[in-house]
């Protein structure tokens, strides 16, 4: 009797909380839905009272219009390089920087992650001036590797990575290691990056989507206009006076793809490693 009450108290409130899940992944899902919507027609068409609210017939043509106003596969090529290599550095230094904080003492750990995390609060906003004089005197200024330099050293990343080995690496794995004459790149290599990789999937995505959607420090460094990211380029669809919303969230479309195809590559690989620590686990 009291397991059947049970049971019937539990059904309002696993159906509540499917419509919060439903609600909110149409909420999730409206900017990229309205996105397609505007992408495929025209201004006029969302400008209308009620906007059109179904896809139309003029995505090809918006498209057109997006490759003949900027170099878009110049500025993807571009911004497809420098997220590139940012991510795999970013999850190289990060990576070592983490498992040093993690499970190594030595003088004056506690400050130095005491400070990493005091520049995690900081805006970004307050580097660019000091980045953009460093480069220009190492004479990187209007090159493709001043925007990789700055975002090596991830804070984020490093906190996010350290906390996962503090927890996810045990100590006993490493000291067996240390007594059958593992070194620290052996430790790292064979023990560390295996057992992080949906640590390692997740950073690959923030890495990339952040190098991807950057556009300040771009914007500043890059002093030739024929040599952009595709961000900066995607300003420059905006001319005069009139904005064509239509042309411009083609654009915004296209620079979408790239993301979504390197968010399913790496959410295979974090949520494989989360579904097989559960497993393992249990």
């Amino acid at each position: 009797m009291s397991a059947t009450i049970t049971r019937r108290s539990r059904r309002p409130r696993g159906l509540t909380a499917h419509i919060v899940l439903v609600l909110a992944v149409l909420i999730s899902v409206f900017p990229f839905a309205w996105t397609i919507v505007m992408a495929t027609n025209t201004t006029q068409d969302i400008y209308k009272s009620p906007p059109k609210m179904t896809p139309g017939s003029h995505l090809l043509e918006n498209i057109r219009h997006v490759l003949d106003t900027i170099d878009f596969f110049g500025s993807m090529l571009n911004t497809l390089v420098v997220a590139t290599v940012t991510t795999v550095l970013v999850l190289f230094i990060d990576s070592l920087a983490a498992f040093t904080f993690a499970k190594f003492d030595f003088p004056g750990r506690r400050v130095l992650f005491a400070t990493l995390l005091g520049f995690m609060m900081l805006p970004l906003q307050l580097a660019v001036l000091p980045q953009f004089i460093l480069m220009g005197h190492i004479g990187w200024v209007g090159t493709l590797k001043a925007l990789v330099l700055p975002s090596l050293a991830n804070a984020f990343g490093i906190f996010w990575l350290r906390q996962y080995i503090e927890n996810g690496v045990p100590d006993e794995l490493l000291d067996a290691a240390r007594i059958d004459g593992a070194g620290f790149f052996r430790q790292y290599w064979s023990i560390v990056l295996p057992m992080i990789r949906p640590a390692l999937s997740f950073l690959a995505i923030y890495a990339f989507v952040n190098a991807w959607n950057d556009y300040i420090w771009p914007l500043v460094v890059l002093t030739d206009p024929t040599h952009v990211t595709l961000q900066v380029a995607l300003a420059q669809l905006h001319v005069g006076h009139t904005t064509d919303y239509s042309m411009v969230m083609a654009g915004v479309l296209l620079a979408a793809v790239p993301l979504v195809l390197v968010f399913t590559v790496f959410a295979r690989g974090f949520i494989a490693g989360a579904t097989e620590g559960a497993v393992q686990g249990s």
